[in-house]
């Protein structure tokens, strides 16, 4: 499995992705593409039917947290609905996400990519120690969740650029990193505290990456899209 460049499309309505997209007209230019929360609640399923019918890989972005039983059916839902990534919090335990694969998976043996998150990239390690009352350094609480999330059948997590080596040392070169805080290096910071450039983050061993305002909000989202490629995938 290839590097990839999925592109965050945080819009609140289906006009502006659609509109967005629609600047991609070559057949083999059709980003990777992550649907978030916001979109999802504002469009329901049918926004991942329609970006599906453009011709694009759909990330999902939900985040399942909750009972086994209720992420499983939930799961068999989003499985349905032919998207091709999509994601649980891995606080949910592995009794968890081992029904999340068990819901995800169809009939016929095939299911999306599912991964996991370890611990937000908003979140600080002092806040994860007065917040969430869990005492070990950022680095270990991220590795120890990842080796739940690989044990539990998972194909790899959400993390920081900076932890996708560390990530693949603990369970191995074939669990995915999908990384978020990627800019150009001439680029705006924004609000990410800990960022990479998408050739730093191909250096450090990113298997994606998910690359939103750079992209979107450019001058010329199609040349920003290739950029990206061209520095991540090369």
């Amino acid at each position: 499995m290839g590097r990839d460049v999925i592109v965050a499309c945080d819009f609140n309505s289906k006009e502006e992705v659609v509109k967005f997209l629609s600047k991609f007209e070559h057949e083999n230019e059709k980003p990777f593409v992550k649907i978030g929360m916001e979109l999802f609640y504002a469009e329901g399923p049918e926004i991942v039917r329609t970006i599906k019918g453009m011709g694009h890989k759909i990330f999902l972005d939900l985040k399942l947290h909750d009972i086994p039983n209720t992420v499983k059916k939930a799961m068999a839902v989003l499985s349905n609905l032919d998207v091709d990534m999509c994601n649980v919090h891995a606080a949910g335990t592995k009794p968890m996400m081992e029904a999340a694969i068990e819901g995800l998976t169809r009939a016929d043996g095939t299911r999306p990519i599912l991964i996991a998150v370890t611990q937000l990239t908003s979140t600080a390690e002092e806040t994860m120690h007065e917040d969430l009352l869990i005492p070990n350094s950022m680095e270990e609480t991220v590795m120890h969740y990842a080796k739940n999330a690989k044990d539990a059948g998972l194909d790899g997590v959400v993390c920081s650029p900076l932890e996708a080596g560390a990530v693949h040392a603990k369970c191995g070169a074939s669990f995915l990193t999908i990384t978020p805080g990627v800019r150009f290096a001439d680029g705006e910071v924004g609000d990410q505290k800990r960022v990479m450039t998408p050739a730093q983050a191909k250096e450090i061993g990113s298997d994606y990456i998910v690359v939103g305002r750079p992209i979107t909000q450019a001058a010329d989202p199609v040349a920003a899209y290739r950029r990206c490629v061209e520095e991540f995938v090369g």
